[in-house]
Protein backbone atom coordinates (compact mmCIF):
# COMPACT_ATOMS: atom_id res chain seq x y z
CA UNK A 1 0.00 0.00 0.00
CA UNK A 2 1.62 3.46 -1.09
CA UNK A 3 1.99 6.20 2.44
CA UNK A 4 -0.12 8.87 1.81
CA UNK A 5 2.39 11.59 0.97
CA UNK A 6 2.63 15.36 2.61
CA UNK A 7 -0.36 17.16 0.78
CA UNK A 8 -2.09 14.36 -0.10
CA UNK A 9 -4.60 14.54 3.05
CA UNK A 10 -5.94 17.93 5.02
CA UNK A 11 -7.52 18.15 8.18
CA UNK A 12 -10.13 20.74 9.90
CA UNK A 13 -11.57 20.91 13.15
CA UNK A 14 -14.74 22.49 12.93
CA UNK A 15 -14.60 23.23 16.61
CA UNK A 16 -11.26 24.56 16.57
CA UNK A 17 -10.72 25.90 12.78
CA UNK A 18 -11.65 29.71 12.23
CA UNK A 19 -14.27 29.47 9.71
CA UNK A 20 -14.20 32.40 6.44
CA UNK A 21 -17.30 34.48 5.93
CA UNK A 22 -19.63 33.39 2.90
CA UNK A 23 -20.70 37.05 1.56
CA UNK A 24 -23.83 37.73 -0.42
CA UNK A 25 -24.59 38.29 -4.22
CA UNK A 26 -23.99 41.71 -3.31
CA UNK A 27 -20.90 41.03 -1.30
CA UNK A 28 -22.04 41.70 2.16
CA UNK A 29 -21.46 39.63 5.12
CA UNK A 30 -24.89 38.32 6.18
CA UNK A 31 -23.70 35.99 9.11
CA UNK A 32 -22.57 32.82 7.12
CA UNK A 33 -19.86 31.41 6.70
CA UNK A 34 -17.87 28.17 5.88
CA UNK A 35 -15.27 25.56 6.37
CA UNK A 36 -14.27 24.27 3.33
CA UNK A 37 -10.63 22.03 2.37
CA UNK A 38 -11.71 21.50 -1.02
CA UNK A 39 -10.26 24.64 -3.03
CA UNK A 40 -10.77 23.77 -6.16
CA UNK A 41 -13.97 24.75 -6.14
CA UNK A 42 -16.05 27.87 -5.19
CA UNK A 43 -16.36 28.71 -1.72
CA UNK A 44 -19.94 27.06 -0.46
CA UNK A 45 -19.77 24.75 -3.22
CA UNK A 46 -18.95 21.08 -2.64
CA UNK A 47 -18.35 19.37 0.43
CA UNK A 48 -18.10 22.10 3.94
CA UNK A 49 -19.39 23.13 7.02
CA UNK A 50 -21.85 25.60 6.91
CA UNK A 51 -22.83 28.12 10.01
CA UNK A 52 -25.30 30.83 9.82
CA UNK A 53 -25.33 33.33 13.03
CA UNK A 54 -28.26 34.05 15.04
CA UNK A 55 -31.25 35.61 13.50
CA UNK A 56 -29.55 35.46 10.17
CA UNK A 57 -31.78 34.64 7.03
CA UNK A 58 -30.27 33.33 3.53
CA UNK A 59 -31.02 35.03 0.62
CA UNK A 60 -33.66 33.77 -1.18
CA UNK A 61 -32.27 31.37 -3.80
CA UNK A 62 -33.06 28.59 -6.38
CA UNK A 63 -31.00 25.36 -6.31
CA UNK A 64 -29.55 24.50 -9.48
CA UNK A 65 -28.15 21.09 -8.38
CA UNK A 66 -29.62 18.81 -5.65
CA UNK A 67 -27.85 19.47 -2.00
CA UNK A 68 -28.09 17.55 0.59
CA UNK A 69 -27.00 19.06 4.28
CA UNK A 70 -26.98 17.68 7.64
CA UNK A 71 -27.73 19.61 10.45
CA UNK A 72 -24.89 19.11 13.39
CA UNK A 73 -26.27 21.82 15.84
CA UNK A 74 -29.12 24.40 16.31
CA UNK A 75 -31.39 25.15 14.45
CA UNK A 76 -33.37 26.21 10.87
CA UNK A 77 -36.66 27.15 9.49
CA UNK A 78 -37.54 27.59 5.80
CA UNK A 79 -39.88 30.27 4.22
CA UNK A 80 -42.52 27.55 4.33
CA UNK A 81 -42.51 27.04 8.14
CA UNK A 82 -40.48 23.61 7.99
CA UNK A 83 -38.18 23.35 10.91
CA UNK A 84 -34.93 21.62 11.05
CA UNK A 85 -32.93 20.46 14.05
CA UNK A 86 -29.76 18.64 15.05
CA UNK A 87 -29.97 15.10 13.47
CA UNK A 88 -31.76 16.23 10.91
CA UNK A 89 -30.44 15.06 6.95
CA UNK A 90 -32.29 17.05 4.35
CA UNK A 91 -32.01 16.89 0.88
CA UNK A 92 -33.38 19.78 -1.22
CA UNK A 93 -34.28 18.76 -5.10
CA UNK A 94 -32.62 20.80 -7.92
CA UNK A 95 -35.01 23.74 -8.69
CA UNK A 96 -36.23 24.35 -5.06
CA UNK A 97 -36.87 28.18 -4.49
CA UNK A 98 -36.44 28.78 -0.62
CA UNK A 99 -34.71 30.73 2.16
CA UNK A 100 -33.90 29.61 5.52
CA UNK A 101 -33.58 31.44 9.33
CA UNK A 102 -32.44 30.01 12.25
CA UNK A 103 -33.57 31.85 15.70
CA UNK A 104 -29.99 30.89 17.65
CA UNK A 105 -27.66 30.07 15.03
CA UNK A 106 -27.01 26.65 13.63
CA UNK A 107 -23.84 24.54 12.13
CA UNK A 108 -24.77 22.54 8.97
CA UNK A 109 -22.75 19.96 6.85
CA UNK A 110 -23.67 20.54 3.57
CA UNK A 111 -22.65 18.94 0.29
CA UNK A 112 -23.87 20.60 -2.99
CA UNK A 113 -22.22 20.21 -6.20
CA UNK A 114 -22.79 23.71 -8.12
CA UNK A 115 -23.80 27.39 -6.92
CA UNK A 116 -27.19 28.11 -5.82
CA UNK A 117 -28.36 31.24 -7.40
CA UNK A 118 -30.10 34.50 -5.63
CA UNK A 119 -33.17 35.07 -7.23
Amino acid sequence: MKTIETGERLVANIHKKAFSPLLNSRGEDIGQSVLQLNDKVAKGVGFHAYKMAPGMTTETHVHTSDEEFFVLEGDLTDNDGTEYVAGDLVLLKAGTEHNSTTKNGCTLLVYIPTAETPI
